[in-house]
């Protein structure tokens, strides 16, 4: 759920019109409240909701249910800050197929959605249509690289073959890329995506990219790779983030050392101090220096990882500055990033001293 969320463009609110169950759900601890949260904290900024399982309500397909479910979940987004005018209610039967891919005759009274929003307005009458009318986001080919580590390969005849998902900036052949939190530094000799040769790959794509004079061993799950000529990603010392307790059945203090999964890293993180409890939807401060948090509460974190780690501001590098906070195999916590303080650079380390690697990808 997380880890899906985090990397979405839109997300779609499904929520259950049957008596009873809407209720269950949007109540204080129910799910629907917690999935809209978490998808506007983690930076998703585009919403569909579909009033699901329409053929249960009293009577089926009741137009006063539907308008009584828009009105208390549109009030319920918007003070999330989600803009109601910009996200479209669907009527829906999964199990009937109403109003996913075909208008359905069933509900006559339902005239359709429209949204307005900067970048033009839009109208339908379906799921699918809502579907097709979300902004694709402009991907960040224009910043420095970032490419979190999925795995690492030993291919014969190939060698260290890395892989991952270009979350920002471009990779090329050639480019002399560095290997954060560990700096060691290395040549790209090519680059694949599904088995074919790319010459260049861009922000949302799943490459494996081939290194010169590193093993296997020297690289794992969460290193970022980044372009040593433009901003290169460096381990993290301590960092600032927005944190949003999910549900804790206790209190959360300084001290406490969760494991933090954020892009591909997994790796505990101390709560070093608690700087201030913040309201979680504007931000602003409600006490300084708060010895404990609950669940529901937010709070500006100082925290400091317990391994070598490389994090980013979600200002920057929003894929590498939001975190969730895993504790007893659940969800307790997420974050978001707000500054860094990174460690100074060592010398480098590696298949090539800085200095001699003169070859980097064109900018």
């Amino acid at each position: 759920m997380i880890t899906g969320t985090s990397q979405a463009d839109c997300a779609v609110l499904v929520v259950a019109a049957g008596t009873g169950e809407f209720e269950a759900g949007i109540s204080k601890n129910g799910q629907t409240r917690e999935h809209a949260l978490l998808a506007y904290t983690l930076g998703v900024k585009q919403m569909i909701v579909a009033v699901n399982k329409m053929d249960t309500t009293e009577p089926p397909y009741s137009d006063k249910r539907f308008e009584e479910i828009k009105t208390e979940v549109s009030a319920y987004i918007k003070k999330i800050g989600y803009a109601s005018q910009g996200v479209p209610f669907v009527p829906i039967s999964g199990w009937h197929g109403d109003n996913m891919i075909e208008p359905t005759e069933k509900m006559p009274w339902y005239k359709g959605w429209t949204i307005e929003r900067k970048e033009g307005n839009a109208s339908g009458k379906t799921l699918l249509e809502a579907l097709d009318a979300i902004l694709a986001p402009s991907r960040p080919t224009d910043k420095p690289l970032r490419l979190p580590l999925q795995d690492v390969y030993k291919i014969g005849g190939i060698g260290t073959v890395p892989v991952g998902r270009v979350e920002t900036g471009v990779l090329k052949p050639n480019m002399v890329v560095s290997f954060a939190p560990s700096n060691l530094q290395t040549e790209v000799k090519s680059i694949e995506m599904h088995h074919e040769a790319l010459q260049e790959a861009g922000p949302g794509d799943n490459v494996g990219f081939n290194v010169k004079n590193i093993s296997v061993k020297e690289l794992r799950r969460g290193f970022v790779a980044s372009d040593i000529k433009n901003d290169p990603a460096q381990e993290t010392a301590t960092f600032v983030a927005q944190v949003i307790v999910l549900n804790h059945p206790g209190q959360i203090g300084a001290g406490y050392a969760p494991v933090l999964d954020c892009h591909t890293a997994h790796i505990a993180c101390k709560f070093a101090e608690l700087l201030e409890k913040v309201d979680r939807r504007t931000g602003k401060v409600i006490e300084e220096a708060p010895k404990f948090l609950k669940s529901g509460e937010a709070a500006m974190v100082r925290m400091i990882p317990s391994k070598p780690m490389c994090v980013e501001k979600f200002a920057d590098f929003p894929p590498l500055g939001r975190f969730a906070v895993r504790d007893m195999r659940q969800t307790v916590a997420v974050g978001v990033i707000k500054d860094v303080e990174k460690k100074a650079i060592s010398t480098a380390k590696g298949g090539k001293p800085a200095v001699a690697a003169g070859k980097g990808g064109k900018k």
